[in-house]
């Protein structure tokens, strides 16, 4: 969402607009780029974001809070931690086997990832569809790492990676959001049984190629 600079508006840098929505940098200029916000770009490349944008979306986010509720915060949440963590550990061993291709690929199965797990949490009882489609992911994932050549210790490192994010979100959850302890239970009961079929298919998956 492009817009006219010469119009009175208050500008703010990428840094100072992500604090005021308290989300990652990545994570705003991301929305940028989706058009959910507006923005401009100084002569020097840079990023601008209008005040009135800022806090319309801030008063939109506080009311998909009211209506998504814990679950959405939650995923908002283990999507900044991962974002943040995949920069801090770029030269990590399991990382660095991927090329940019690859990362791209891993990035885009775990957004399909991120959308089964809320989809999960958001079910009282059920959801076998659900657990089908992350079982199929794991074997995705495995299979693109044994063209690779990564022995499955490496492929079930980066599963944890993701993994250690989402349930690291999930069990700070109640300090981070304000939220009691016990809100929290079955969304982390829920999260933990989705995770476990995606890392078991990926372990089913190295186990069936070594026969």
């Amino acid at each position: 969402m492009m817009v006219d600079p010469d119009q009175k508006e208050t500008w703010l840098t990428i840094r100072d607009a992500a604090q005021r929505l308290g989300v990652h940098p990545t994570t705003l200029r991301r929305w940028a780029d989706e058009g959910q916000i507006p923005v401009m770009f100084t002569p020097g490349g840079h990023r601008r974001f209008s005040a009135s944008g800022v806090e319309h979306l801030t008063e939109e986010r506080s009311r998909l809070r009211v209506v998504y509720g814990l679950e959405e915060i939650w995923a908002e949440e283990a999507l900044s931690r991962a974002r943040s963590e995949v920069v801090t550990q770029r030269e990590t061993h399991w990382l660095a086997s991927f090329d940019e291709g690859g990362r791209e690929e891993k990035r885009l199965l775990g957004r399909r990832m991120m959308g089964l797990l809320l989809q999960y949490v958001s079910l009282n009882r059920g959801g076998e569809e659900i657990i089908e489609e992350a079982r199929k992911i794991g074997r995705e994932h495995a299979k693109n790492t044994l063209k690779l050549g990564m022995p499955s210790r490496d492929a079930l490192q980066a599963a944890m990676f993701f993994r250690d994010t989402v349930m690291e979100a999930a069990i700070d959850l109640p300090e981070t959001a304000n939220i009691r302890a016990d809100a929290n239970t079955r969304l982390v009961r829920r999260v933990n049984e989705l995770l476990n079929a995606f890392q078991l298919a990926i372990a089913e998956t190295y186990d069936q190629t070594a026969r």
